[in-house]
């Protein structure tokens, strides 16, 4: 199991990491970005599964979803929906929410 002080460590070189990427190459920095959002939210719905007791197969019957797509969904393979992560959320009884960025965009015109 890595220690504290490691995964500190490990936090900031992955951090330094993607700012090198995002000053090089400020495209695949964006999809840096898309894959650690997803991620968090696979994340979550990993966590509350097991915290819940629930088999991939529980779970997805729960959903009315097959059970390869929630496997492809936590092992990464396939990104889900929108719709499909709102099924799984509530039956994980996990909240989505929305909310406005720190790094607020102005609107294209």
């Amino acid at each position: 199991m890595t220690g504290k002080p490691e995964r500190e460590k490990q936090m900031s070189d992955w951090k330094k990491y993607k700012e090198r990427v995002k000053a090089t190459n400020p495209e695949i920095g964006k999809d840096l970005d898309e894959v650690e959002e997803i991620s968090y939210i696979v994340g979550a719905m990993i966590e509350q599964r097991h915290n819940l007791e629930l088999s991939q197969r529980d779970l997805a019957e729960l959903c009315g979803i097959p059970h390869s797509s929630v496997a492809r969904i936590e092992s990464g393979k396939t990104t889900p929906n929108l719709l499909t992560v709102l099924k799984i959320f509530k039956q994980l009884g996990l909240e989505f929410s929305v909310q406005p960025s720190l790094n607020t965009a102005k609107p294209l015109r």
